[in-house]
């Protein structure tokens, strides 16, 4: 079998956790490919609410293998602190693998973080402070300590050594604080070690042989595309590769394996943190969307920044992508709305544009060009099928198809797992 991925098309937050969880109950493993615990993916199903940051949400399906891959990297307290809340609620957790390839976020990276993005002032990129950055940094730079090193003690006491030397300097010579002791991070590595060492493997050979053995994987994005350290609001974007070509490296599998990609996109626009988004409404529209839909962060609780549907982020991520399909959720959420609105341009120094500016001072500058259409004011939530919906919202849903220029293969309509109409098939 193929794999398929699904990616989040906007500025993270799309509900892709929703949609894995639902999506699992047809797959034989769900693999997550990049990001830390700076994503957050809530999953409401029948034993309760769970909001995951690591393990991947196909975890709750009892035939699915739950991958973390070595594109991802890893705060273990975070996956050990999660893998206790799954077990103390009734859920097997045997099956999840995590990369020996994986690398760790370590204590210093929090640290660092914090300082680094306070040191930027006005200039902050907001971060979520979880150290998924300095990380990666430490990765790029060939410093980095990973999930395997664990396996290995004695190897790993020398190399953290040589790494701590270098961050405590950055501490005390730079920011005037502390340094941190080598003997409490070397022990805290030893109580990870300890507990998570029976979930550490080379989940490449794991990922190949289901693929070889026609199993059903289901590649689990993080954040959004908008937010990929190549093509998104550079500078304002995550540390790594959100984007479906982050799958192939983030698993050690061939692209010619993703025969479906799923762009998730909301029916409107939401983004945590700085950085340009041209159809923020920083109004009484604005402010109502993020109390009907509950717009915080799940990793941070920041209220998200909340804006009419942007389709020309929405095209440029869908052809980065190459998506085969949308799935479309919080279409409840405009609900008894008069009218909606959707972006089918910009326009920037007097000129009209269709295409998404690489650089991200031009984007400051880009109003919305919107299309108005009429609200619906029968409910969605709730809905399971297509010939429910209102004719007002199907119209909105054909009008994203067409901006989108991608076919829609599922509508969310609540947060719950079975508030799902299926428009057309995926996985």
């Amino acid at each position: 079998m193929p794999a398929y991925a699904v990616i989040g098309g906007q500025w993270g937050d799309e509900g892709k956790g929703k949609v894995v969880d639902y999506l699992a109950q047809r797959a034989d493993m769900v693999a997550r490919f990049s990001g830390g615990n700076n994503a957050g993916h809530t999953v409401i199903n029948e034993l309760g609410e769970f909001k995951l940051h690591l393990v991947p949400a196909g975890i709750f399906w009892p035939q699915v293998t739950c991958i973390i891959g070595n594109g991802v990297v890893v705060d273990v307290d975070v996956l050990l602190g999660e893998i206790d809340e799954l077990r103390g609620r009734g859920v097997d957790v045997s099956r999840l693998w995590v990369s020996d390839r994986a690398h760790l976020i370590m204590p210093y990276h929090t640290l660092l973080d914090a300082l680094e993005e306070g040191a930027r002032g006005q200039g902050a990129l907001g971060t979520t402070g979880r150290g998924v950055g300095p990380a990666y940094v430490d990765k790029v730079a060939r410093i980095g300590i990973r999930v395997g090193d664990l396996l290995d003690l004695d190897r790993l006491y020398p190399r953290l050594e040589y790494v701590m030397r270098q961050k405590n300097a950055l501490l005390t010579k730079v920011y005037e604080r502390p340094p941190l002791s080598l003997e409490e991070v070397f022990e805290q590595c030893r109580r990870w070690a300890t507990r998570l060492a029976p979930f550490i493997g080379q989940v490449e050979y794991a990922v190949q042989k289901a693929l070889h053995e026609d199993k059903r994987v289901l590649l689990e994005g993080a954040q959004g595309s908008l937010l990929d350290l190549d093509y998104g609001t550079y500078p304002y974007v995550t540390s790594s590769h959100p984007t479906v070509g982050g799958a192939a490296i983030g698993l050690g599998l061939s692209p010619r394996h993703i025969q479906e990609i799923a762009g998730v996109f909301k029916a409107y626009t939401t983004r945590v943190g700085s950085g340009p988004l041209p159809t923020e409404l920083k109004d009484s529209v604005g402010e109502q969307i993020r109390k009907i839909a509950r717009e915080f962060g799940a990793t941070t609780g920041r209220p998200r920044r909340c804006g009419w549907f942007d389709g020309v982020a929405a095209h440029y991520s869908a052809t980065v992508n190459d998506f085969t399909s949308v799935i479309l959720t919080r279409l409840d959420v405009l609900d008894n709305f008069p009218s909606v609105k959707v972006c089918v341009a910009y326009e920037v120094d007097g000129k009209e544009t269709d295409q998404f500016p690489s650089d991200v001072s031009v984007l400051e500058r880009c109003r919305p060009v919107y299309k108005e259409i009429p609200g619906w004011h029968l409910p969605t939530a709730g809905m399971t099928r297509l010939e429910d919906l209102p004719e007002e919202a199907l119209a909105y849903v054909r009008l994203l198809e067409k901006v989108i220029a991608c076919p829609m293969s599922f509508i969310s309509t609540g947060p719950h797992r079975h508030e799902m109409i299926q428009v057309n098939n995926f996985l």
